[in-house]
């Protein structure tokens, strides 16, 4: 391991960034921290102290690999390191409570991955103690990522200008494919105690809270369906990484046989009600075949639509209702402008971003929020406001879909 990477102006104060956990998460968040201050004019300077994982070897190499100074195998050492004044949370669901909870009452700043929790215990927990910790000067926020997309945030910013008038509906898909393979193997994240839900907490929470984020209030209940189709898969036969393993029985590894229970859902759909008395519609899928990471999502409104498909993310769709209907219909906008969100720091106009730019713009709004003593967004409370909306799902799909009010 060499020396930690730095961006943007070396006599800016340090932001000493740990992070724990190494794997897709852990890559996508690398690249925004190592990449944030080399484009975005920063308060402090981001530095890539240290990285965690319980496989010293497999840590190791990912710190090599994506410029972090040191690697660690356990992440108390990682919080009470000096060099490190935030903790980045990349870790399964199962974790998450505990690492924020700590580092927190060590006195750093706190980034935590999406969902929150597993739980709305554990999530009511982050909030009181990230409450508490804010009037001591540290900050925390929660990663719902597509929030940065700038065709997101200029949707964001057209409704809250009253472009679309009164909401009607809004609906959402997040549809993926690889678990259509019954031979993929019972990974963490198809276990209850490690992930929480399945494709419910996954998919889920990044609607939920995109939806809640675009339309600018929130769902005040659900009524909801949840299945499982496959609900016995192989054992891991070796590594996981991102969303690939491989299994022990025929996938030549030799390691690992047998089958386990998939303890958590492979689809949920759900229908919501927003405070305004919009409808919403959502559904998440790791079953939807050909479908690779495909999220959209469309609002309905009294004077016009916005629709916004991830696999074209740099565009937006837009129609107003109020034109003559002879020449009225969809319009593409072309997001790449530099005034549109985040993009004074990048290309020329045409020249468009990628899924990865959504982790930059969050290390870059993190930063600037700490540097300012101002609390970011999305907070720990909006992610434990994500989280009492994901458990009146399972709770309303427990009871034949009985529509079940969200708790506030």
């Amino acid at each position: 391991m060499g020396q930690p990477q730095q961006g943007g102006d070396t006599e800016k104060p340090p932001l000493g960034v740990g992070m724990v956990g190494y794997a897709f998460m852990g890559a996508a968040h690398s690249q925004g921290w190592r990449t944030v201050g080399r484009v975005f004019d920063l308060p402090r300077r981001p530095v890539l102290a240290a990285v965690c994982g319980r496989d010293g070897q497999a840590v190791r190499a990912m710190a090599d690999r994506h410029g972090w100074a040191a690697a660690e195998t356990d992440w108390r050492a990682l919080i009470a390191r000096d060099d490190v004044d935030l903790v980045d949370i990349c870790t399964p669901g199962d974790s998450h409570a505990e690492i924020a909870v700590a580092a927190l009452a060590a006195g750093k700043h706190v980034l935590c991955e999406k969902p929150l929790a597993n739980t709305v215990a554990e999530a009511e927990m982050m909030v009181a103690a990230a409450e508490a910790a804010q009037e001591r000067g540290q900050m925390s926020m929660v990663g719902f990522n597509y929030r940065r997309v700038p065709a997101t945030s200029l949707a964001r910013s057209m409704v809250a200008e009253g472009r679309l008038g009164t909401l009607r509906h809004v609906r959402v898909t997040y549809l993926q494919d690889w678990l259509v393979n019954r031979e993929f193997p019972l990974t963490w994240r198809l276990r209850k105690e490690a992930a929480g839900s399945g494709a419910l907490g996954d998919l889920g929470a990044h609607i939920i809270d995109l939806a809640q984020y675009v339309a600018g209030e929130r769902l005040v209940g659900v009524s909801g369906l949840t299945e499982t189709f496959v609900r016995e898969r192989p054992l891991p036969g070796g590594a996981s990484s991102g969303l690939s393993a491989v299994s022990g029985a025929g996938g030549g590894t030799g390691a690992g046989s047998g089958v386990g229970t998939v303890t958590v859902d492979d689809a949920a759909l759900f229908t919501g009600r927003f405070a305004s008395g919009a409808l919403a519609s959502f559904e998440a899928s790791r079953f939807a075949t050909g479908r690779k990471n495909s999220l959209r999502i469309e609002l309905n409104a009294e004077r016009g639509s916005l629709a916004f498909d991830l696999e074209r993310l740099n565009e937006l769709s837009y129609h107003d209702h109020t034109e003559p209907g002879a020449h009225a219909g969809f319009r593409r906008i072309l997001v790449t402008e530099p005034d549109h969100p985040y993009l004074d720091a990048w290309w020329p106009p045409g020249h468009g971003l990628g899924y990865e730019h959504t982790f930059v713009h969050q290390a870059r709004d993190l930063v600037h929020a700490i540097a300012a003593s101002r609390p970011p967004v999305p907070s720990f409370a909006d992610g434990l406001q994500v989280q009492r909306v994901l458990a009146a799902v399972e709770e309303s799909a427990e009871k034949n879909s009985v529509y079940t009010p969200i708790a506030v």
